[in-house]
């Protein structure tokens, strides 16, 4: 009898069915491309690519003239080939302001765009290279100038008033309270768990009992894919999950969630959106004014290791960034305030 797959293995399991329903929406000629792609990709990223083609192509059938009489499933490559700069320009003003299958208003700003022409490049770049196109107009195309966004993240005064919040609860409501009691230790575990370490909540959701080694402090988690890293952590983490491994090893989980270390009030693994939901319940009443999310939790942690530290590397490292060009990029103006505090570090002459 085989082994019961990890959480990580049964999401990427049901990932790929999902893709390869998406993919018979699309022209069969689709179905190479992901096959392509497989061995450098996430089953997420994967999905995501689908969903962006999927776009482009019901932009083909409301707005080319030859491809509008076509269905979906009919489009050829050849006809991808006949397109120019000036189709995939017109994509692009198209993605701003449109409407989907369900008549629905959909708007993209930057990064929506950036993203989706991203996806279409790696698409016609794969049948570009296996000269199964001739032209490659997407490669050609310019994407959208990005305009930096300020990190969001929690002050450390913040983050005191959230934790304080998360443990005594005084400012939600009385139909919040009632669940409260409940949830408490685990929200606290969890939330101190992000905050001390910087873990994503992919990774947090995915944590089994067994992955907690309190001996050396750490926590086995598994990175955007697939690799296993420990991760460590300090006294403080130690002791809101010593709490709740307390509380926890009292209630008797779901078939198929034994080994899971955060559990929902169903006693089954908590789930992502679980934890989006409550990250958003307690931060609201603490800092109104900052759309606090999971992410904004490990940019708390990546500024406040930053600051303490000085060490970018590290930072990167610790954060499971594979290009320590991506952190330097969100602490750009951390690394500046660093570089002006240091203008009068160095004393030339004794005054």
């Amino acid at each position: 009898m085989s082994a019961p797959l990890s959480y990580h293995q049964q999401k990427d399991i049901e990932n790929i069915k999902h893709l390869r329903q998406l993919v018979k929406d699309l022209p069969p000629f689709c179905g190479d491309f992901f096959r392509g792609i497989e061995p450098r990709t996430s089953s997420r990223t994967r999905i995501a690519y689908a969903y962006d083609l999927r776009v482009f192509f019901d932009f083909l059938i409301k707005e080319n003239p030859v491809i509008s009489k076509l269905h979906i499933r009919d489009i050829t490559l050849d006809q991808l080939d006949a397109l120019r700069v000036i189709d995939i320009e017109e994509y692009m003003e198209y993605l701003k302001y449109r409407f989907n299958d369900k008549n629905q208003e959909v708007t993209n700003k930057e990064r929506g765009i950036m993203r989706k022409i991203s996806s279409l490049k790696s698409f016609y770049n794969y049948y570009y290279r296996n000269e199964r196109l001739q032209t490659n107009p997407a490669s050609l195309v310019q994407l959208p100038k990005l305009h930096e966004k300020d990190i969001i993240r929690l002050d450390i005064d913040e983050v005191a008033l959230l934790l304080d919040e998360v443990e005594n609860g005084e400012a939600l409501t009385e139909k919040q309270k009632a669940y409260h009691g409940k949830t408490k230790v685990r929200d606290l575990a969890l939330l101190t768990l992000m905050l001390g370490t910087g873990i994503r909540v992919s990774e947090c959701v995915g944590l089994d009992i067994d992955d907690i080694d309190l001996k050396n402090g750490g926590i086995r988690i598994h990175r955007k894919g697939g690799k296993e890293v420990t991760v460590y952590f300090g006294s403080e983490v130690e002791n809101a999950l010593l709490d709740y491994l307390e509380e926890r090893s009292i209630v008797i989980p779901e078939d198929g969630h034994e080994k899971a270390l955060f559990l929902s009030l169903q006693r089954k693994r908590i789930a992502v959106r679980s934890v989006e939901n409550l990250v958003k319940k307690y931060s609201k009443l603490v800092t109104p004014l900052k759309q606090i999310t999971p992410h904004k939790l490990r940019s708390t942690y990546g500024t406040s290791l930053y600051k303490e530290t000085g060490d970018i590397y590290l930072v990167a490292d610790v954060l499971g960034h594979s290009d320590v060009n991506t952190t330097k990029k969100h602490y750009a103006a951390l690394e500046d305030e660093r570089r002006r505090s240091a203008r009068n570090k160095v004393k030339l002459r004794e005054t």
